[in-house]
């Protein structure tokens, strides 16, 4: 028996057209799982991976919903519970970037942040996790950044919600692990998506040149983190934070 099979799952991915997303869709998609996946604005990468996937007998759908709003992520998932199984797996992989000295943070610039993040991670989990307690599984796993713990300058709203993120983790992990929903989350470095790339060429100079690993990480090399976390091979994760991060932070 393969323990990285997701065969007979559903699962929902948030931030699922593109970056680490997209490679997380696929990955799961190839381990077997039916994947719904949302977006914003990028309707013709996710008509593209829905086509390049189902082209190959594989089970994905993108679809529209900012995971900040709450009126959109309910109608999202009432439309999922009617027309999927119940959702087995959830990765709250949803994200912004953007990099500003904290002096120029407007409220604005804070709110959606945190927003996308952290309010996003609280809204998405909270349409599933009553039912995946209530069937006694599943598997939440939720995007901090290994920002969260060693900060860095410029992004203090980000390593803000991320750090929220962590917390939000463990805390949730207590409630669901006595009822069989495992709750993590995933702390990648830096890694080349648009996110990423989108950030100040000082910025991404700086960063590169602290790693050990001399590189940025690729979203396939991330992927297969969440698959474990997804699967039967990470059945003994609670509450954990695992970092692919090219040796950014060594705990």
């Amino acid at each position: 028996m393969d323990p990285f099979s997701l065969a007979g799952r559903t699962a929902v991915v948030t931030g699922g057209s593109r970056g680490i997303g997209a490679a997380i869709v696929e990955l799961f998609a190839r381990h077997g799982a039916a994947v719904r996946y949302c977006h914003v604005g990028d309707e013709a990468r996710a008509a593209a991976l829905d086509a390049r996937l189902g082209a190959e007998g594989f089970s994905c759908r993108g679809e529209v919903c900012d995971v900040a709003d709450e009126a959109a992520v309910a109608g999202y998932f009432a439309d999922i519970a009617a027309t999927s199984a119940p959702v087995d797996i959830l990765v709250n992989c949803a994200g912004i970037g953007g990099d500003k000295p904290f002096a120029e943070i407007s409220v604005a610039d804070w709110d959606r942040m945190i927003g996308v993040h952290l309010r996003g991670t609280f809204l998405v989990t909270r349409q599933v996790f009553p039912g995946m307690l209530a069937r006694g599984y599943g598997r939440v796993i939720n995007f901090a950044s290994q920002l969260a713990y060693k900060g860095a300058p410029n992004l203090a709203h980000y390593c803000a919600a991320k750090a929220g993120i962590v917390g939000f983790t463990r805390a949730l992990s207590y409630e669901g692990a006595p009822h069989g929903v495992l709750v993590n989350a995933v702390a990648p470095g830096p890694v080349e998506t648009e996110l990423l790339m989108g950030l100040s060429d000082e910025w991404l100079a700086m960063k590169q040149a602290q790693l050990p690993i001399g590189r940025f990480g690729q979203p396939d090399e991330i992927a297969p983190t969440v698959l474990l976390l997804a699967s039967a091979a990470g059945s003994y994760f609670v509450g954990q934070t695992l970092s692919p991060n090219g040796g950014d932070v060594m705990v």
